[in-house]
């Protein structure tokens, strides 16, 4: 005789309204579901990840929360990684001195951050220097007009 689910059968005897027995009880099995037991939390981000296809994501993350020990403290002192779109790494960095620096060494540069961040697709290297403060004022701008620096002389 096959055992049956103990916990299946009192949910169709409530469905049901019959009554189970004590003979009935005997025959019954009490399976444990793997969904039931206690599983690892590292196994179920890991599954979950996988499910997901976030390992990409998870790998640019990396890069940007990980950039010092990545690129070196004195670079990371003095850059920031902006965004990764396509293959380009956007780096801002402090002044145009330093833009100008990282723009001669960016292939080697370029070849550390692959090395050093497996699963995050770097090809190219955009580097910018700070950004200059904007003129615009106000609700309304007009084109191409020099904002309030037009009455300078």
């Amino acid at each position: 005789m096959a055992k049956k689910d103990l916990a299946l059968e009192l949910f169709r005897s409530f469905q049901s309204g019959r009554k189970i027995n004590k003979k009935n009880v005997k025959n019954l099995e009490v399976s444990r579901g793997s969904t039931n037991d206690p599983q690892l939390l590292g196994n179920i981000l890991s599954e979950i990840v996988a499910e997901r296809d976030w390992e990409a994501g998870l790998a640019e993350g990396n890069l940007f929360s990980l950039w010092p020990s990545v690129v070196g403290d004195e670079i990371a002192e003095h850059t920031s990684p902006i965004s990764l779109l396509d293959g380009v790494l956007t780096i801002q960095t402090s002044s145009t001195a330093w833009a100008v620096q990282l723009k001669i060494v960016s292939p080697d540069l370029l070849s550390n951050i692959q090395r050093s961040a497996p699963g995050v697709l770097v090809d190219a290297l955009h580097i910018i220097g700070p950004q200059g403060p904007t003129w615009k004022k106000g609700l309304r701008t007009i084109r191409g007009a020099k904002g309030p620096r037009d009455t300078y002389g």
